[in-house]
């Protein structure tokens, strides 16, 4: 049986420099390696402690995923991202970002918020919340 060690996602993106931009001005990634070096990239990474994600250019990605072709940017699930302090990244994307599912604490233990980034990708932000 295999060991897996690591997720991470790689968005398909129509820009990755306004996707790159997104993420790491708005939401707060550190910005990570591109390809090439300079502007256009054709793909680059961004950071959040052991969270990593790909951003590849749509376009070339048809390339290597010929799959890919003709089909929409975009997915219907979602990144689930836990993190420290979401309500206060709440507070700070109020009319940064469109906000898709309003911040609550759900049944299940967990206090969530959901935006939607520049391509239409949905990103749970979410906090256990301690038991009463």
């Amino acid at each position: 049986m295999p060991q897996f060690t690591k997720l991470t996602p790689n968005l398909l993106v129509a820009s990755v420099e306004r996707s790159l931009a997104f993420y790491v001005d708005t939401l707060g990634f550190a910005r990570g390696m591109t390809v090439p070096d300079e502007s256009p990239f054709a793909f680059a990474s961004v950071t959040g402690g052991p969270v990593e994600i790909f951003l590849n250019d749509a376009a070339g990605a048809v390339k290597e995923y010929p799959g890919f072709a003709g089909k929409p940017i975009g997915c219907t699930g979602t990144l689930f991202i836990e993190v420290a302090g979401v309500n206060a990244l709440h507070e700070r994307l109020q009319g940064k970002t469109t906000i898709v599912m309003p911040i609550e604490t759900k049944f299940y233990g967990m206090r969530e918020f959901a935006i939607e980034d520049p391509d239409g990708y949905v990103i749970t932000f979410a906090e256990r919340v301690p038991h009463s």
